[in-house]
């Protein structure tokens, strides 16, 4: 347990998502990575509920929120930055693939003329080695491409989040058959991340409860992870992940909150701009995905 940063997770149910705010003990700076907004499919109403629970927490630990992180454009969660942003600050930030992205849906979704795919929804694109202040320490940033083009882990201290590239030992790690995935390049992206002190605690964005066990779980250690990962522990071979993965990949349903998480994720959070009657709306594409 590093005595440099304190980490705090929240675990939203309805998605299977943890959010976490991560904090420099001694500044009090903080930084929130993979927020929730509450959606109700049926009624097509939000709500802050989750994103709530983070704002109590920064305000009775007295922080100061500096960052706004996302992992990636999440499939199957709606993003709370901006609601948090207007009540806690911090700069919202996101991998600098992202346009990748932005261009693959904007297509599918045939989104406005307006959106332009070149990330400037967010305020900070990151890269590859980048290293963002974090108090007295920094958050540097790890490129683990291969669920997205975008997915970035971040490493800070004896702790890594990860995001979807991998999830807790008995669970094992992430699809890769969305636009852009690839298995092979998240074999090596899960390498990166095991290449990491045996110690770094590995914190994943979601948990779904693997087959007996009782309890929803989202830390394990590097070390954990290499020898224990059903899909790519230190015995499986790049080959063998990738027959595995992409064979599995074909058998999975879409995630259920894809259509509406990722109209509005790959727009930092935004919804899309009102209609003429003022009433903003999400799209529904039939017979395509």
């Amino acid at each position: 347990m590093s005595n440099t940063i304190t980490v705090k997770a929240f675990f939203d149910a309805n998605t299977f998502t943890v959010t976490y705010v991560v904090f420099d003990n001694e500044s009090k700076e903080s930084a929130i990575i993979d927020s929730v907004l509450d959606f109700d499919v049926p009624s097509g109403r939000t709500s802050t509920h989750s994103a709530d629970q983070v704002i109590e927490y920064i305000n009775q630990q007295g922080l100061t929120n500096r960052w706004i992180m996302e992992s990636h454009a999440h499939a199957d969660h709606l993003s709370a930055a901006p609601y948090l942003q207007k009540s806690v600050g911090g700069a919202i930030a996101i991998g600098a693939h992202i346009t990748e992205v932005q261009l693959s849906f904007k297509d599918i979704f045939n989104m406005e003329a307006a959106f332009l795919p070149d990330g400037s929804q967010f305020d900070r694109l990151l890269n590859e080695g980048d290293e963002l202040p974090l108090g007295h320490t920094y958050l540097k940033v790890l490129h683990t491409p291969g669920h997205t083009p975008a997915c970035l882990s971040y490493h800070i201290d004896d702790a890594v989040f990860v995001g979807d590239t991998l999830f807790m030992p008995d669970f094992g790690s992430a699809r890769t058959d969305f636009p852009g995935g690839d298995a092979a390049t998240l074999f090596h992206s899960i390498k990166k991340i095991l290449s990491l002190p045996e110690n770094t605690r590995v914190f994943t964005g979601h948990d779904y409860k693997a087959e007996g066990r009782d309890v929803f779980a989202w830390e394990s250690t590097v070390s954990e992870q290499n020898e224990k990962n059903i899909h790519v522990n230190s015995n499986i071979s790049e080959a063998e992940f990738v027959e595995f993965r992409t064979t599995r990949d074909a058998t999975l349903s879409l995630p259920k909150l894809i259509l509406p998480a990722v109209q509005v994720n790959i727009r930092a959070g935004h919804m899309p701009p009102a209609e003429d009657n003022g009433t903003a709306y999400l799209k529904l594409p039939i017979d395509l995905l």
